[in-house]
């Protein structure tokens, strides 16, 4: 008995032992194991790597969201052009001329659309950055007829990779309806005694050598967007550019007949308002779709195209009460015009009480411009194109470089390397020149061409039948 428990216990302690000497080698032999696992394992995923073709990188690194509020702000302009622009000057027209005034600004709508998609978005846009472009003015003819420009191309602004986010189709349509507003302001001011083929020739030779080069020169790359000009949304391009070529046409062609002795009062105060109305509306398309993204700057750009149209239009209000005994509904429809001009070049720039503060200088500055300085000028300035965009265009460039001052009632900051007020005011006021003396010139020019080749005015006897029947054969309304 004795043996078999001496057995039992031996037997018992060379099992210890063994697994003893089994848990003290283990970890000798876990890294070879290891090792040999991990080359299995890497030799399969390069096997596997090479049997399955890499995925490709998306060829649009666009947002769709972007894209979507870029397009509905493409067609908010459009809305703000045809029917809105055209239905406020029709409606401040004598009723003989209300055709012929929808009549100007369908054609440049037209007109100016197909040459931008021709050539006038390669001049403006084609390669920033890239060293191509003609003396910092036009770009060049690389993309003409838009060759290159694809769905699967993306907007690229120099080198700014925060702009790469939309298709550039998407960009170029947007583009488009900035032109044909821009050339078709300037109707307002000729209004009611040009000739209609006049008017063609016109639009193609300003939009050309005028509209084009300044969208290059201050958005495209050119020279005074390299030197820090800030104009969110055109009020050196747009607005300043119309207003000029608008007050050397009404200076060029002479004033209407009857003007100053006869009353030459608005046929329809409500198209005019419904126009105004229209304007509003789309102008958020114009100055949030400047933003290039549905992000925090749209917004901005979108409470301030509010405030300083509904300050603007109070202001102005209240200076004809003072000045004119009566507020008046030509009044309201103007003042909210002055505040949407003024506060397009700054939308994105200053915070919203500095766009408060622009509006409220608008209403009561272009006030003065419509009835103070167009008088001491004594230009038939039929709509007031000059005293409203182009008054205040210049006021909200330069009102720009104060309030965009990141200390001044919450500005957004100065552009390029300028560091101050007044050097960023330094830059402001060199785009306000640059855009006088360029679209003065140009306009004139075109002007005088149009009369050599067509003649700029219909006949006396023209003029008093109204251009609707003499240009068109047609009324607006029969009685």
């Amino acid at each position: 008995m004795k043996k078999l428990f001496a057995s039992v216990l031996a037997a018992l302690a060379l099992g210890m032992s063994g697994i003893t000497f089994a848990q003290e080698s283990a970890p000798a032999s876990e890294p070879a194991a290891a090792a040999q696992a991990v080359e299995v394992e890497t030799t399969a995923a390069v096997e596997t790597a090479a049997e399955v073709p890499k995925a490709e990188e998306p060829k649009i690194p666009t947002d769709t969201g972007d894209s979507a509020w870029m397009l509905t702000s493409s067609m908010l302009v459009i809305l703000m052009t045809i029917p809105g622009l055209a239905l406020f000057y029709g409606g401040l027209a004598r009723t003989k001329n209300m055709l012929s005034v929808l009549m100007h600004v369908f054609i440049i709508v037209c007109l100016t659309t197909t040459l931008w998609y021709l050539y006038g978005y390669s001049l403006a846009f084609s390669n920033p950055g890239t060293g191509a472009e003609i003396g910092g003015i036009v770009a060049s003819l690389d993309k003409l007829f838009l060759k290159g420009v694809t769905i699967d191309s993306v907007f690229r602004l120099a080198s700014d990779a925060d702009y790469q986010t939309i298709p550039e189709y998407v960009w170029v349509a947007f583009q488009s309806t900035f032109a044909a507003i821009t050339t078709a302001l300037i109707v307002g001011s000729f209004a009611e005694r040009i000739k209609f083929s006049a008017v063609v020739i016109f639009a193609v030779l300003w939009f050309t050598f005028s509209y084009v080069p300044l969208a290059h020169i201050v958005w495209g790359g050119g020279f005074l967007g390299a030197d820090g000009a800030l104009d969110f949304a055109g009020g050196t391009v747009v607005h300043i550019n119309a207003g000029i070529a608008g007050i050397v046409g009404a200076f060029v062609l002479g004033k209407r007949i009857g003007f100053g002795k006869e009353a030459f009062t608005p046929h329809s105060l409500t198209l005019t308002m419904v126009g105004a109305s229209l304007l509003w509306v789309g102008w958020f398309g114009f100055n949030a779709g400047s933003a290039v993204a549905a992000n925090g700057l749209a917004g901005l750009a979108f409470v301030n195209t509010v405030v300083a149209t509904a300050v603007a239009t109070m202001a102005w209000l209240v200076g004809e009460a003072i000045f004119k005994s009566h507020p008046s509904s030509l009044g309201a429809a103007s003042g909210a015009v002055a505040g949407l001009v003024a506060v397009t070049p700054a939308a994105g720039f200053v915070g919203p009480m500095g766009a408060l503060a622009i509006g409220l200088a608008a209403g009561f500055v272009c006030l003065w411009g419509v009835n103070g300085l167009k008088k001491l000028i004594g230009a038939d300035d039929a709509f007031d194109v000059f005293g409203v965009h182009c008054v205040g265009g210049i006021l909200g460039a330069l009102l720009t470089g104060v309030f965009c001052e990141p200390t001044v009632l919450g500005g957004q900051g100065f552009g390029g390397e300028i560091a101050s007020i007044g050097g960023q005011l330094f830059i402001q006021a060199k785009s306000v020149l640059v855009t006088i003396v360029w679209s003065g010139v140009v306009a004139f020019i075109a002007y005088k061409i149009a009369d050599l080749t067509v003649g700029l005015r219909v006949t006396e006897d023209q003029e008093r039948e109204g251009l609707d029947i003499a240009s068109h054969g047609e009324s607006a309304y029969h009685y």
